[in-house]
């Protein structure tokens, strides 16, 4: 008889296990906290991260979660044997929001998209996770180039985008996914940036058309 597939998530940028707690309601995830995602601690390089999760992960098949920044991680760590899926939900990192003034933009219109009553429950985690965390995880991250690590992940890829996420716009996702030999993308309608937060329900389908 085949082990379970385990769930394991991990949190966004400067987010902990307290943004995945609608998902953890419907489905037995587990969430992964690394240095500014969830832990405030220094933040070393992806590839180091990508090492940790993989020390994280349990012993029998595994299906990845990642969410926004941690997007990059999980990507770097699907290669490992005891991954069977992924799930990228809004995975940022275009290049073209490099420069600041243009995150900055894309990151108020999306800001302004979201259901103010996640505020309080976003903020508390990002004064938790701490801004040289923060900053530190995406200097990290903000180079890397997903679409070349997608390339070799032989299993199946899901990237999932809320249609009214502008740090991750549609053309991003379709590049997302198109880079991944086995990718899909997925869109929520009416969705922001903040999807496994939001609309725990839908990202639960997703897991579980996987699962």
């Amino acid at each position: 008889m085949p082990s379970p597939v385990s769930l394991v998530l991990v949190p966004g940028l400067g987010l902990d296990e307290r943004s995945a707690r609608g998902l953890a309601e419907k489905l037995p995830v587990r969430v992964v906290v690394l240095p500014g995602m969830g832990r405030p601690a220094p933040v070393p390089s992806l590839d180091e991260l990508a090492g940790w999760l993989r020390a994280a992960l349990p012993s029998g098949p595994v299906l990845l979660i990642g969410h926004s920044q941690s997007c990059q991680v999980v990507a770097a760590a699907a290669d490992d044997p005891r991954v069977t899926g992924v799930v990228l939900c809004g995975p940022t990192t275009d290049p073209r929001m490099r420069p600041l003034p243009v995150l900055a933009w894309r990151w108020l219109r999306t800001a302004l998209a979201e259901p103010w009553w996640q505020v309080p429950l976003v903020l508390r985690q990002w004064w938790h996770t701490g801004p040289r965390a923060m900053t530190a995880l995406w200097r990290a991250a903000s180079p890397e180039r997903i679409d070349l690590r997608l390339a070799t992940v032989r299993v199946p890829v899901v990237v999932v985008r809320g249609s009214r996420d502008a740090l991750c716009p549609a053309d991003w996702a379709r590049q997302v996914a198109g880079a991944a030999p086995r990718g899909e993308l997925v869109e929520l309608p009416g969705a922001a940036h903040m999807t496994p937060q939001t609309h725990p329900a839908a990202i639960a389908h997703v897991v579980g058309s996987l699962g």
